[in-house]
């Protein structure tokens, strides 16, 4: 569990609406941020994230080695890759993003978020509304094919939902099961998630 200190996330609000993607950029990468934060853009509001707990760290892992067994051979999963969306004024920092390694060679510290294959949130205590709403409104209008959003922190008992179909902006909602059920990632993964091994915490 995280501690009570640094739950709810510090944000840096940006000046005037509508800032320029460069500036916004910027101020995101000049960000001093403790080590072990995540720092990202959402709604044009930098927003710093306290460092996740270790069951949220089990979880990654697990889905990702679950991951590495289906996907081909020039694909990749990073777990701290800035995904860009200039369009919602946003840089995500997914726990998880699957595309082709092809588009992350080069520099810079961000991909387009439309060449994510799969994006992966487990929502913490301080993130889940950033997560469940502003982060899956935003992977739909950049076209990302498949959000899976995994919610311990869901009232009532934890939850996996598989968003996917982007269409004008918005996602159809794939599968949603509570712990214990399975989620069946589709074609080009084809692979049944058993969501019982997650911790719900």
């Amino acid at each position: 569990m995280e501690g009570t200190a640094v739950d709810a996330p510090a944000v840096e609000p940006v000046p005037g609406h509508g800032r320029d993607w460069d500036d916004l950029v910027r101020i995101r990468e000049e960000t001093d941020a403790p080590k072990g934060c995540k720092v990202e853009i959402i709604d044009e509001i930098v927003t710093v994230s306290p460092p996740a707990s270790k069951d949220h760290h089990s979880t990654a892992a697990l889905i990702q080695r679950e991951l590495y067994s289906v996907i081909p051979e020039d694909w990749g999963i990073y777990q701290v890759l800035g995904v860009a969306l200039p369009g919602q004024g946003g840089i995500y920092v997914p726990d998880l993003v699957v595309l082709p390694r092809a588009a992350v060679s080069g520099l810079g510290y961000h991909v387009p978020a439309a060449e994510a294959r799969l994006v992966v949130e487990i929502t913490s205590r301080a993130n889940a509304n950033h997560d469940r709403i502003s982060k899956a409104d935003g992977y739909a209008k950049a076209g990302v094919e498949l959000f899976l959003l995994l919610d311990p922190w869901h009232s009532g008992r934890p939850t996996a939902t598989l968003y996917g179909e982007p269409e004008g902006g918005t996602y159809r909602v794939l599968q949603a099961v509570e712990y214990g059920g399975r989620i069946s990632l589709p074609e080009p993964f084809a692979l049944d998630l058993d969501t019982g091994v997650f911790p719900a915490g």
